[in-house]
Protein backbone atom coordinates (compact mmCIF):
# COMPACT_ATOMS: atom_id res chain seq x y z
CA UNK A 1 0.00 0.00 0.00
CA UNK A 2 1.92 3.60 -1.07
CA UNK A 3 2.11 6.35 1.43
CA UNK A 4 -0.86 8.53 1.85
CA UNK A 5 0.25 12.22 1.21
CA UNK A 6 -2.81 14.07 2.65
CA UNK A 7 -2.02 12.16 6.05
CA UNK A 8 -0.98 14.35 8.82
CA UNK A 9 0.36 11.66 11.25
CA UNK A 10 3.25 8.98 11.26
CA UNK A 11 3.50 6.28 9.29
CA UNK A 12 3.62 3.40 11.77
CA UNK A 13 3.86 5.15 15.02
CA UNK A 14 6.87 3.33 16.36
CA UNK A 15 9.24 4.88 13.78
CA UNK A 16 10.10 8.92 12.93
CA UNK A 17 10.70 8.56 8.84
CA UNK A 18 12.37 12.22 8.48
CA UNK A 19 12.41 11.79 4.90
CA UNK A 20 8.76 12.36 5.27
CA UNK A 21 8.21 15.89 6.13
CA UNK A 22 4.64 15.44 7.52
CA UNK A 23 6.63 12.84 9.88
CA UNK A 24 9.17 15.93 10.81
CA UNK A 25 5.89 18.10 11.29
CA UNK A 26 3.75 15.51 12.93
CA UNK A 27 7.03 14.44 15.48
CA UNK A 28 8.16 17.88 15.79
CA UNK A 29 4.72 19.46 17.30
CA UNK A 30 4.56 15.95 19.35
CA UNK A 31 8.04 16.07 21.06
CA UNK A 32 8.10 19.98 21.34
CA UNK A 33 11.75 20.46 19.45
CA UNK A 34 12.65 21.96 16.07
CA UNK A 35 13.40 19.64 12.85
CA UNK A 36 17.48 20.34 12.75
CA UNK A 37 17.16 18.55 16.74
CA UNK A 38 15.02 15.66 15.85
CA UNK A 39 16.72 14.91 12.46
CA UNK A 40 19.85 14.99 14.74
CA UNK A 41 18.24 12.79 17.94
CA UNK A 42 16.97 10.35 15.05
CA UNK A 43 20.73 10.08 13.47
CA UNK A 44 22.03 9.01 16.86
CA UNK A 45 19.52 7.11 18.58
CA UNK A 46 17.56 5.62 15.42
CA UNK A 47 14.32 5.95 14.03
CA UNK A 48 12.49 4.19 17.29
CA UNK A 49 10.03 6.21 18.43
CA UNK A 50 11.13 5.55 22.13
CA UNK A 51 14.76 5.99 21.61
CA UNK A 52 14.11 9.25 20.29
CA UNK A 53 12.05 10.77 22.82
CA UNK A 54 14.89 9.26 25.44
CA UNK A 55 17.73 11.02 23.41
CA UNK A 56 15.90 14.21 24.12
CA UNK A 57 14.97 13.91 27.37
CA UNK A 58 11.17 13.23 27.10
Amino acid sequence: MADDRAKKGPRDGVRIHVGEAYEVTYWTNQLGVTPELLKAAVAKAGPMVTDVARELGK
